[in-house]
């Protein structure tokens, strides 16, 4: 038993229950979505409710209309983004574009992951990425002054291989990195730059990635809209470890 009713507004819940069923497959790429006659019935909603449901659909990309035709499931599946620490440019249609480059102070949670002083400054790389050139993510990656103040990590330039050639050419080889994960609703500049429709939520990773004896030499806040994309990992269980059931 539930212990409180879903307090959306119906035609947020019917565009939520539509929506599952496009990214499980139970809705097909290309198929016609039940006419609205059947929704409304379904659903047991007016009509003026299915619509906004339906626009809420279209505006997040997930079906498309076609006069005279009905409303269509999207063509692909839902974009898989690789959780990985780089994506070259130009490789499976990726791209970037520097937004910001220089010194600053950093957010508590970064300095304390890089186990900076409070009120000593980092260097911050802020980009955008891209695919066919439409925007998936934001980051902001911050690296330890003493490491990236004089190398291309701290110029304005793009760097052939990313950070990790300009830290494996430092003496600071990326050995492992550390994701959280949370979803929140996205601030305004994120809304902005990500493009995104109104009350999409976003992922939002914290990474830390640390090189020889265990030292973190960057620490990223990669930003994605919650409405496209799914970010893939994979990796083997420790030998002799257990795997939670």
């Amino acid at each position: 038993m539930a212990r409180r009713p879903d307090p959306r507004p119906r035609h947020q819940q019917i565009a939520a229950e539509l929506r599952a069923e496009i990214m499980s497959g139970a809705l097909r790429p290309g198929e016609r979505l039940p006419s609205t006659p059947l929704l409304v019935t379904r659903f047991e909603a007016a009509n003026a409710t299915i619509q906004r449901a339906l626009q809420s659909l279209k505006d997040e990309g997930f079906v498309r209309g076609h006069a005279g035709k009905g409303v269509f499931v999207r063509e692909r599946r839902q974009f898989v983004v690789e959780a990985t620490a780089y994506k070259p440019p130009a490789t499976g249609g990726y791209g970037y574009e520097l937004l910001q480059v220089g010194e600053t102070t950093p957010p508590h949670d970064v300095a304390a992951a890089l186990a900076t002083p409070d009120g000593e400054s980092v260097i911050l790389r802020h980009r955008l990425m891209l695919h066919d050139g439409e925007p998936v993510e934001l980051s902001w990656s911050y690296y330890p002054l003493d490491i990236a103040a004089g190398s291309p990590l701290g110029g304005c330039g793009k760097i052939p291989g990313g950070a990790p050639r300009a830290l494996a050419d430092l003496g600071f080889p990326e050995r492992r990195f550390e994701d959280r994960i949370s979803v929140r609703q996205p601030t305004v500049d994120e809304a902005e730059g990500l493009d995104l429709p109104a009350d999409v939520p976003v992922f939002r990773q914290f990474r830390v990635v640390y090189s020889d004896s265990q030292r973190p030499v960057e620490v990223s806040i990669l930003v994605k809209g919650g409405h496209l994309y799914e970010l893939s990992y994979a990796g083997q269980p420790e030998e002799g470890g257990s795997r939670r059931t």
